[in-house]
């Protein structure tokens, strides 16, 4: 069996919340619904089963000092660097989370809910003056957003761990621009179908939205 403490990237001297930590972690990373290998997950778990148990944790780290397989400098500053770029790389998702991931969805939801209420409006009388101009000034406080959303995505680099969740996010706010595009064309010309599949394209990029907000929670990241 590998060394539980090198499965888990810690120190023998870790505490039992660094361990804790560590393999919180490691899972959220390797977990095969993350795109991870089912080999890693069990080895990870084989080894949290013997370092989150007291007696199983003295029992193995007595025959490491027996067999002596004591941890050598060089371990320690590699088990120290690779906690190191552990940590950085949580702070890391933490901030973008926190920075760039947050307001984003914030600003989905303002165009996104108030459409709904829009598009019922103008179904009234397309062609009444003052329901198009409200609705045109829908579109226009859309786009703006739009635009600060897209400032946002590029204020910092997509952590590796979540690459694909970046890669959803922008696929979202992507969506939303093509059907305020396409709303843009209806007001132009009245021509139903620029209204149907900008309506369309808004009920998926709701879904989407929806997806990504359920991804977020199983992060399980401040």
């Amino acid at each position: 069996m590998a060394d539980p403490y090198a499965v888990l990237e810690v120190l023998p001297s870790a505490t039992a919340a660094e361990i804790k930590a560590a393999y919180r972690r490691l899972v959220k990373q390797h977990h095969p619904d993350a795109g991870g290998d089912d080999q890693r997950m069990l080895a990870l778990n084989a080894a949290w089963e013997v370092l989150s148990d007291v007696e199983r944790r003295r029992a193995h780290d007595r025959t490491r000092l027996r067999s002596g397989r004591s941890t050598t400098a060089p371990d320690l500053r590699r088990a120290a660097a690779e906690h190191n770029r552990a940590v950085e790389a949580d702070d890391a998702l933490v901030r973008w989370l926190r920075q760039v991931y947050a307001p984003i969805d914030r600003l989905l939801g303002e165009v996104i809910n108030p459409f709904p209420n829009q598009f019922k409006a103008l179904s009234a009388d397309p062609y009444d003056d003052e329901l198009m101009e409200a609705f045109c000034g829908y579109l226009e406080s859309s786009g703006r957003r739009i635009e600060r959303i897209k400032e946002l995505f590029q204020s910092l680099p997509t952590p590796p761990s979540v690459g694909g969740f970046g890669l959803s996010v922008y696929h979202c706010f992507s969506e939303v621009e093509d059907a305020l595009v396409e709303l843009e064309r209806y007001t132009m010309g009245y021509v139903d179908n620029y209204l149907h599949d900008g309506r369309e394209m808004l009920r998926e990029a709701k879904q989407r939205r929806k997806r990504l907000q359920d991804e977020r929670r199983r992060l399980e990241i401040v």
